[in-house]
């Protein structure tokens, strides 16, 4: 465990060691949670957004039956319930 000093502005240093081990860089966001017997530090970590074009191909399903295009649905049949 380190000991840290608040210095005259309210700001504290966290030891190299310990930024390097929680990967914190500059910028980096802590939450503060006051406690009956002090403070606790949690780090914030910020959910990525994921593009979508990244995402294709994750999910594949092998064929189950012949090749079909659009072109071979019947939205008539389809919308009563009816196989083409």
């Amino acid at each position: 465990m380190a000991t840290v000093t608040v210095s005259s502005k309210g700001q504290v240093v966290l030891p190299a060691k310990l930024r390097h081990r929680l990967g914190l860089e500059v910028g980096a966001r802590l939450d503060v949670v006051e406690e009956p017997d002090g403070v606790r530090l949690k780090v914030v970590r910020p959910v990525r957004r994921a593009d979508v074009t990244q995402l294709a191909g994750l999910v594949t399903a092998r064929s189950r039956g012949k090749l079909r295009r659009l072109a071979d649905f019947d939205a008539a049949a389809l919308a009563k319930g009816k196989k083409p």
